[in-house]
């Protein structure tokens, strides 16, 4: 099959190749003199119509001229005039105009004019392109043995009746004879090749879509010109009927492409073929509207066109390079994006351009001496005045414009708030996954995770081997940075986040090629990478942390960052509760008792037993709010935070002084070591707690406290000649004395505690910090 598919390439090519010479040659050889001519009921030959990029109008012939002779002989005797009524292949000819006799003489081909670019230069380069892009498939699908190979072998004869078709324009308009059938009959079977291989290509992926009798209908269509314009000497057909009949049939295959793609668009439910198809519509349209609309259209309907077609026919080289590139790289541009560009700023201009031709068409007949000022001023402010309309336009309807694909904004933001109640990292990768294949053009992801030495150590559930080993490759490319993306295609990989020891990707693929990603999807993936990395760093650390914490609930000893973090939630639960007494219950207090001397204030009217009782409640008030002022002194110390330790220790010890009995010595020498605030209320809460067990147990009578720094090391010496306690005692917590919580805070401090005890010989602490 693929030696026979060689051949007949091969052979295509060859063919391809000699005629597109020969037309080059035959071009380049023969002057266009673009003449066109009528017979009028006398026989006389008239000319009607003058191509003005032609030799004809660089002459000075006029409508109206009557032709006496060519190359000195009756011009009823020459076949160009009699069956194309077209004055071409002459070399010499005489005309008579008002009774003057004028004689010209046919030079040959010189140089580059307008003519001869868009009859010999343009279609020699179009030609040039295609029969490359022919190679490029042939290769393509000479490597892929698996791809099929009629679709192949149908764009290729598309590509190339359409350059030829374009190339033997030129020896059409000249009178060549098989120029001319050559030219029909491609022109015509372009389109239905066209059609013909989009069909083909669409049933090898199993997504047929429209009927194989549209397909015939339009062989039909074409061979039925092409008969005709053989028999049409047979049958005494006109050349303005025939040249009608032919742009009608045209028209008419242009409707019918047109007509199926907007079916396919209504049938085809999958997302990435709809894309596909809405791209082969929008190069149909721009490659054939402006031949459609600006010569066939108007010279069926009126006899007349806009631009001549050798012009137009330039357009339809965006089929085969939109064809291409689809087909051998895979990738294509966001043409909906450049359209849209295109329809905005389309919009923008279509005002001032009518009012700029209007007032340069009135400012034509002007004959003023400043009319280049007068134009440059105002077409100067106009143009302002516009620019300032956009920019208003712009910040008005940024939301809205022609250019925005996709509400890219919206979309993140309703990730960001997904992401906020999700409780695990799969719910992350999931809503990610939602979000990608929603806005843009894929239809699967797949969550990969690679470890340093880029080997997968994680695949997706769901993902299947024939998906991701092909592109092992590329994952690794993206392991480097996050957010770097890699487009492949069939769509592309993110890397969407890493740790010390994995990179985790997003392998995202679609059932057809995709477009290229624009800059402002790139820039929406990049967003979203990001925020999932935040996202999978603290899951990550939840886990782990986890996890360490049932590590340490198994050895049943805490670390002493966390017992740290304990005391510090514990330091700011006792400043809420500290807080929130002083706010509320303190002052609701202070308000009574200010009542209650209001009205003791006013005894004379108040009898003495009620005297009595206010001034009782008054009494015990005072006695309520120096206890809760005291509990949240205690809970709060507050001149530690405004003086430091010394002076909050200096006051604690002389709390206690007032209600204890025994005798406190604190002695802190010249202590002026600066401290971290948590460490000055471990200190703090360690002495508050032994002063407490003092009070509680010890019976003592003296008790000493030294809080000294030697050689950068803190030392706290506690010692009272109190009762003791057996060693073995310490720490069973039979008395309550809270030792577990001393020793819980030295080691939060990276301290190391000594007590020396037993019963009857007092109690010794020494604490290094």
């Amino acid at each position: 099959m693929i030696l026979k598919f060689n051949r007949i390439y091969l052979l295509t090519v060859l063919i391809s190749i000699i005629l597109a010479v020969y037309f080059i040659v035959s071009t380049s050889m023969n002057q266009y003199i673009g003449v066109i001519v009528t017979i009028d009921s006398e026989h006389k030959i008239i000319i009607s119509e003058i191509d003005e990029n032609a030799f004809g109008a660089s002459i000075d012939l006029q409508e109206g001229d009557q032709i006496i002779s060519i190359n000195g002989r009756s011009p009823l005797e020459h076949k160009q005039v009699v069956k194309h009524r077209r004055l071409e292949q002459a070399e010499s000819f005489v005309i008579e105009r008002k009774g003057i006799i004028k004689e010209f003489e046919i030079r040959e081909f010189s140089g580059l004019d307008s003519q001869s670019l868009f009859q010999l230069v343009i279609p020699t380069v179009v030609f040039i392109l295609c029969l490359f892009c022919s190679h490029l498939i042939y290769r393509t699908y000479k490597i892929n043995k698996n791809l099929q190979l009629k679709s192949a072998f149908l764009l290729n004869c598309f590509l190339l009746a359409l350059a030829l078709a374009y190339l033997s324009g030129g020896m059409s308009a000249r009178g060549d004879e098989f120029g001319r059938y050559v030219n029909l009959s491609l022109f015509l079977i372009a389109p239905v090749l066209y059609l013909h291989f989009i069909y083909q290509y669409f049933k090898e992926v199993e997504k047929l879509w429209f009927s194989k009798s549209y397909l015939s209908f339009s062989y039909f269509i074409a061979c039925s010109n092409i008969l005709i314009e053989f028999i049409r000497d047979l049958l005494f057909i006109s050349i303005v009927f025939i040249k009608t009949y032919n742009l009608f049939s045209f028209f008419l295959l242009i409707i019918v492409i047109i007509y199926l793609k907007l079916k396919g668009l209504r049938k085809v439910n999958y997302s990435e073929q709809k894309y596909m198809i809405r791209i082969l519509l929008i190069s149909n349209i721009a490659a054939f509207l402006p031949f459609t609309i600006f010569f066939v259209v108007p010279y069926i309907f009126l006899g007349e066109y806009v631009f001549p077609p050798i012009v137009l026919a330039a357009f339809l080289l965006l089929i085969p390079l939109s064809l291409i590139y689809q087909f051998i790289s895979t990738k294509i541009y966001d043409i909906e994006f450049l359209l849209g560009r295109l329809k905005y700023y389309s919009l923008l201009a279509v005002i001032p351009t009518f009012i700029i031709v209007a007032v340069l068409h009135f400012m034509k007949n002007s004959n003023s001496a400043f009319l280049i000022i007068k134009q440059f001023l105002f077409i100067f402010f106009f143009l302002l005045v516009i620019f300032y309309i956009k920019e208003i336009l712009d910040f008005r309807f940024r939301l809205k414009r022609f250019s925005e694909k996709y509400n890219y904004q919206g979309s993140v933001l309703k990730y960001t708030q997904s992401i906020r109640k999700a409780s695990n990292l799969e719910q992350v990768i999931s809503e990610l996954k939602r979000v990608i294949t929603d806005v843009l053009l894929v239809s699967r992801a797949y969550f990969i995770e690679i470890d340093k030495e880029k080997n997968i150590v994680s695949l997706d559930v769901n993902a299947v081997q024939s998906d991701y080993i092909p592109y092992e490759e590329k994952m690794k490319e993206t392991a480097s940075v996050i957010g770097k993306i890699v487009e492949l295609d069939r769509g592309f990989i993110i890397n969407i986040g890493e740790t010390k020891e994995r990179t985790y990707i997003l392998l995202c693929l679609s059932i057809l090629n995709t477009p290229r990603l624009t800059r402002d999807e790139i820039s929406w993936l990049q967003t979203l990478s990001f925020y999932t990395n935040v996202s999978l760093e603290n899951f990550l650390k939840i886990e782990e942390l986890m996890v360490h914490l049932q590590k340490i609930e198994k050895e049943g000893t805490n670390p002493s960052w966390l017992t740290k973090l304990l005391f510090s939630l514990e330091e700011k639960q006792r400043s809420n509760l500290a807080k929130d007494l002083h706010d509320s219950v303190l002052q609701d207090l202070v308000s009574l008792k200010r009542q209650c001397e209001c009205a003791l204030a006013a005894q004379e009217d108040i009898p003495l037993a009620i005297t009595q009782r206010l001034e009782e409640m008054n009494s015990k008030m005072t006695d309520i709010i120096k206890t809760t002022r005291e509990t949240c002194q205690e809970l709060r110390p507050q001149l530690l935070y405004d003086l430091g330790l010394i002076k909050a220790l200096n006051k604690l010890v002389g709390q206690y002084q007032e209600f204890v009995s025994f005798d406190i010595r604190l002695n802190t020498g010249n202590f002026q070591v600066n401290l971290d605030l948590d460490v000055q209320l471990n200190i703090y809460r360690i002495i508050q707690e032994l002063l407490t067990n003092a009070h509680k147990y010890s019976y003592a009578a003296n008790v000493l406290i030294m809080l000294v720094c030697i050689k950068g090391k803190i030392i706290l010496h506690y010692e009272d000649d109190g009762d003791g306690v057996n060693e073995e005692e310490l720490y069973l917590n039979t008395k309550g004395m809270g030792l577990s919580g001393i020793s819980e805070r030295v080691k939060a401090l990276n301290g190391v505690m000594k007590i020396e005890t037993s019963e009857d010989k007092g109690f010794k602490v020494d604490i290094e910090i």
